[in-house]
């Protein structure tokens, strides 16, 4: 039978890492890369993981790149520690590394959770990362936010979903966007000329429209509106940040 590591990165994940845990026991090896947790995390990870390390958090794909090379087994399963791997997405994991001889990695789409309700809509529906991939054929793109991995064979995709619980509150979720948003500002950087009435007014205002009407955001009810005014609001901090950035490196 072919192995697999299991690589899960945390920060404050007291609430949901065991949890995490127990949905890849089917792991020959667990990987806990912690960013200094200020909670729990590392002590109720400790007895379940067959690693814990610590490092400095400089962004997602940093963090994840480093790890990779550090998982014993050919096969790496990245795992977020509010993602969920049901039963099937395991069958379906384990078939496909015992079988493939063609892809090196593999899209896996995820079925999204907002404040404990199902999102089938709002943008949500077509949410897909690729997360289980040959340890020394892929990496992280260098990204702030949002980075897919690069890899050097052919990408596959699985059938089965990653639950995934993305915020209990919306407070939470605006947290999460902003701390996103001043990430993204320093990749915009580089692809953004003069910020203009067209980032600031138009752009959030159509990633609104996106959200609720062309991918039916409506359809989810009040969550769907929050999703889109939330996606709003990250498009307009991130160029606010943009500004903030230029400023603090001029001065």
């Amino acid at each position: 039978m072919t192995k697999i590591s299991v690589i899960i990165p945390t920060y404050n994940e007291q609430d949901n890492i065991i949890e995490a845990i127990k949905s890849i026991d089917f792991a020959d090896e667990i990987i806990i890369v912690d960013s200094f947790s200020k909670d729990n995390t590392v002590f109720l990870a400790k007895p379940l993981a067959n690693k814990i390390l610590q490092r400095e958090y400089i962004h997602s794909a940093s963090q994840k790149n480093w790890a990779i090379p550090q998982a014993k087994h050919e096969w790496v399963l990245i795992l977020d520690a509010d993602e969920r791997v049901t039963s099937r997405l395991k069958n379906e994991i384990l078939t496909t590394i015992n079988s493939n001889k063609k892809y090196s990695a593999f899209w896996i789409k995820r079925q999204n959770y907002f404040m404990n309700k199902k999102i089938n809509f709002s943008g949500w529906q077509k949410d897909k990362v690729i997360r289980l991939f040959k340890r020394d054929e892929n990496k992280y793109e260098d990204k702030h936010v949002h980075a897919e991995i690069i890899s050097k064979g052919k990408i596959g995709i699985l059938k089965n979903k990653l639950i995934h619980n993305t915020f209990k509150s919306k407070k939470d979720y605006l947290r999460k966007i902003d701390f996103y948003a001043q990430l993204q500002a320093k990749d915009y950087d580089k692809t953004t000329k003069r910020i203009t009435f067209f980032h600031t007014i138009a752009k959030p205002m159509f990633r609104f429209f996106k959200h609720y009407i062309i991918n039916l955001g409506f359809l989810d009810g009040y969550i769907g509106f929050m999703i889109s005014f939330y996606q709003l609001k990250a498009v307009k901090m991130r160029y606010e940040y943009l500004k903030e950035y230029r400023e603090s490196k001029r001065n």
